[in-house]
C-alpha cells in the first residue's frame, strides 16, 4: 500500500523468475503450497482478479527434508503431480567429497557462475524436444504401463493422465540429450520411476511412498511386453 498515493500497488514477488527454487517445500505453510499450483500449471499468477504472466521458461524446482517431520506439511496429490520428477541426489561419492576438503576458496562458488545458454536457445531447444518421434507401438506402451499403476493392488491412487504426458514428453528429452530423434523403450523404462512414483499413493502398509512406489513401478515394468525394434533389408 502506497501511503503518499493512497492506493495499492503491485510488486512483482519471487515467483516472477525463470527458475523459481523452493528449499525445503515442505516446511511452507499449505497456502503458500497452494499458491504455487496456478503457476506450476497455467504459467501465471492471479492476483485481485488480475492475471499476470511468468516468464518463460518457467521452471519450478523443489527440496524435501526426508528426516526433519517437525513443523512440515505434506504436500497434496495435486501438488506433487504438477513436479515433472523427483529425484534422490544422496550423497557425493568418496574422490568427490574428500576434493571438497582441497577447495581452499573463500568466496561461494555461486559467484563464479556464468550463463551457458540465453532463453531463445533454450526455448529453441525445447521446440526441438518436440518434434522427437515415438512410434505409435511406443506411445501405447506408455499408456499401458501408466494405466497399470491404476489396478496394481498395491495401488490406492495410479498416476494421472499428467502422469503419463509427463513420461511421454520425458522419453523424447531424454532420447534428445542422447542425440537421437527418435524415442527407444530404453528411454521410458528409465524415466518410469523418477516421473511416475510420487503420483502414487499405496494402501495402508505397503510401504514408503518413495520406495514403495518405486517397487510398484520396477515390477510394471519387469513385467510389462516391450515393443520390438522392427529391423529391415
Amino acid at each position: 500500500y502506497n501511503q503518499k498515493l493512497g492506493e495499492f500497488e503491485f510488486h512483482p514477488g519471487p515467483v516472477f523468475a525463470q527458475i523459481l527454487l523452493a528449499d525445503e517445500i515442505n516446511r511452507a505453510t499449505p497456502k503458500t503450497q497452494s499458491a504455487l499450483l496456478e503457476a506450476m500449471e497455467e504459467k501465471q499468477v492471479s492476483i485481485d482478479g488480475e492475471t499476470k504472466e511468468l516468464p518463460r521458461p518457467f521452471m519450478v524446482m523443489a527440496t524435501q527434508n526426508p528426516i526433519d517431520h517437525a513443523g512440515t506439511f505434506p504436500l497434496p496429490e495435486a501438488q506433487l503431480d504438477r513436479f515433472l520428477m523427483r529425484v534422490r541426489l544422496g550423497y557425493l561419492d568418496l574422490d568427490s567429497e574428500a576434493a571438497l576438503l582441497t577447495n581452499d576458496r573463500i568466496e561461494s562458488p555461486f559467484e563464479q557462475l556464468r550463463p551457458v545458454v540465453t532463453t531463445a536457445e533454450l526455448l529453441k531447444a525445447q521446440e526441438a524436444v518436440a518434434s522427437v518421434y515415438v512410434r505409435p507401438d511406443l506411445r501405447h506402451y506408455v499408456a499401458k504401463v501408466v494405466a497399470r499403476t491404476r489396478v496394481h493392488p498395491d495401488v490406492a491412487l495410479g498416476a494421472s493422465t499428467r502422469g503419463t504426458i509427463n513420461l511421454f514428453h520425458g522419453a523424447q528429452a531424454r532420447a534428445a540429450l542422447m542425440g537421437r530423434d527418435f524415442v527407444l523403450p530404453d528411454d521410458i523404462k528409465a524415466l518410469a520411476i523418477p516421473i511416475l512414483a510420487h503420483r502414487l499413493i499405496l494402501r495402508a502398509g505397503v510401504g514408503s511412498r518413495s520406495q514403495g512406489a518405486g517397487e510398484v513401478i520396477g515390477q510394471i515394468l519387469s513385467t510389462e511386453q516391450v515393443p520390438q525394434l522392427l529391423t529391415g533389408s
